[in-house]
């Protein structure tokens, strides 16, 4: 067997339709266009969702907004729940453990919204600068 001898399987392609052969092939004279009118005549197809000059459906309902993509993949913690992982290095596998992230994710940033609960050293996490300072002043360090 070559490549050069491989064909489609009888059956599965239709044998294209020929038109305008005559009254008995029921293809005849108008072709199964019908009379007159624009589906009728050469060209005389008009773009998709055409409705006759009246307002699409497309343009007729409201827009709605934008989903991310991005989303499920970054995620934000808090200050005060980075207190309930414990003290010690705190990083996105720490994170993932103690169930304060999805599994998914693969960005996350430390927000600074409550208070540290003790000394914590994040690494490999992002940080904002709130955060940071509020990290630092509890006696942690933020490594990159």
């Amino acid at each position: 067997m070559f490549l050069n001898t491989i064909g489609a399987r009888d059956g599965s392609r239709p044998e294209k339709k020929r038109v305008g052969r005559g009254i008995g092939s029921t293809l005849g004279k108008t072709c199964g266009r019908g009379h007159k009118g624009q589906k009728a005549r050469a060209g005389g197809f008009h773009k998709v969702g055409f409705e006759g000059g009246q307002m699409p459906l497309q343009r007729r309902l409201p827009k709605v907004g934008f989903r991310s993509a991005k989303k499920r993949f970054v995620a934000e913690v808090t200050l005060t729940q980075i207190s309930k992982v414990g003290g010690g290095v705190i990083g996105l596998a720490e994170l993932k453990e103690a169930g304060l992230v999805p599994t998914e994710a693969k960005r996350v940033k430390i927000i600074a919204t409550g208070s540290v609960g003790g000394v914590v050293t994040v690494r490999g996490v992002g940080v904002t600068q709130g955060a940071r300072t509020a990290i630092e002043a509890a006696g942690g360090k933020v490594e990159s």
